[in-house]
């Protein structure tokens, strides 16, 4: 590799962990917004958004969810 191609790689790599902080941060809210739903008052379309986007929470790997939650400060027993 040459230096340009090392500068562009690092620019990338740059670009890709910026754009996981801001990723982390939308999945950190998200569980926190499911945890503290309450899905008797929600209605019923906003009750199907939040179980799909529950078990997308669940699916990720447990390590993600808390670099997740730590990103909006929230404590993994809140989520």
């Amino acid at each position: 590799m040459n230096k340009h191609e090392i500068e562009l790689l690092s620019q990338e790599i740059e670009m890709l962990m910026s754009e996981r902080v801001r990723l982390l941060k939308v999945v950190g809210a998200a569980a926190v917004l499911v945890a503290n739903a309450d899905a008797q008052k929600l209605q019923k379309g906003a009750v199907e958004a939040a179980e799909m986007l529950s078990e997308m929470l669940n699916a990720l790997p447990e390590e993600t969810l808390k670099d997740a939650l730590e990103s909006v400060h929230a404590e993994p027993d809140e989520a």
